[in-house]
């Protein structure tokens, strides 16, 4: 389809300076109900994944069609440079709208639980394993880093626009472990059970914050602790890794998990 094509060659301009906020305020993020994208990969995957795109501001031409009533500007790299909230900014920026609130039963499926991770690359990159592994959910606590952090969105490289993500307090996870939920605790030290010998598949596995781990909350709520046997010698492993191993496992212990999986 044909889009609508206007120039913007002022910083000044209204929706720069909303890219701008969006890039840096997370309370104007959810004030407004959107959130920044950059690069024409993560375009194409939100318009394959039906996300609603506000606007898009370029400096280069884009290589498939958007919706009609998309609106895209141009405008010159310098400029894009200067509202991008990244120090690599590509040759695209575009606005999309947070998606509605959606429900999903915990009662099956394996869940990942996210316990005050603050890097946003982690949250993003492990958004993405969820979603290349059929991971049910990614469950946030504790004051996690937004996932709709630019950051993140670039990091997840796509999953953003796919996977099932909320956000709980410790109150509404205490209410899902008594309904009966499962809840896992990956620990980095030797009270934890191999990972390769626990049921993973059907619980919340929960990852804790870089340095500090699992909150003394969520540890309060976890029936058993995952260890991931590594090398005399090595502290930890990063947490983004971590929760790639733990989600593989937890798809390798599933049913069938023998059939070859393709990308």
């Amino acid at each position: 389809m044909v889009y609508r094509m206007e120039k913007i060659t002022s910083r000044r301009n209204p929706l720069c300076m909303h890219i701008k906020k969006l890039g840096l305020s997370r309370s104007y993020r959810y004030e407004s109900g959107e959130f920044l994208c950059d690069g024409v990969k993560l375009l194409e995957e939100a318009v394959l994944s039906g996300a609603e795109i506000c606007s898009v501001l370029t400096s280069s031409e884009i290589p498939f069609p958007l919706s009609v009533d998309t609106r895209v500007y141009c405008t010159t790299q310098i400029l894009l440079d200067s509202v991008s909230p990244l120090n690599n900014a590509q040759d695209l920026l575009f606005v999309c709208k947070m998606s509605g609130e959606k429900r999903i039963s915990f009662e099956t499926g394996t869940h990942i639980l996210l316990d005050r991770m603050q890097d946003p690359g982690n949250v993003g990159t492990i958004i993405r394993t969820a979603g290349a592994f059929g991971i049910n959910s990614v469950i946030m606590t504790g004051g996690c880093a937004d996932q709709y952090n630019p950051k993140a969105i670039r990091a997840s490289m796509g999953a953003i626009f796919r996977q099932y993500i909320c956000g709980m307090d410790l109150a509404e996870l205490t209410a899902l472990r008594d309904s009966g939920v499962r809840f896992i605790a990956t620990a980095p030290d030797s009270t934890g059970t191999d990972i390769r010998k626990l049921c993973l598949p059907g619980a919340v596995i929960a990852i804790g914050n870089e340095g500090r781990g699992l909150s003394a909350g969520v540890l309060s709520l976890c029936d058993e602790k995952a260890l991931i046997p590594v090398y005399p010698g090595c502290e930890s492993l990063n947490a983004s890794v971590a929760a790639a191993i733990v989600m593989w496992e937890a798809v390798r212990q599933q049913p069938g998990a023998d059939t070859e999986r393709t990308g």
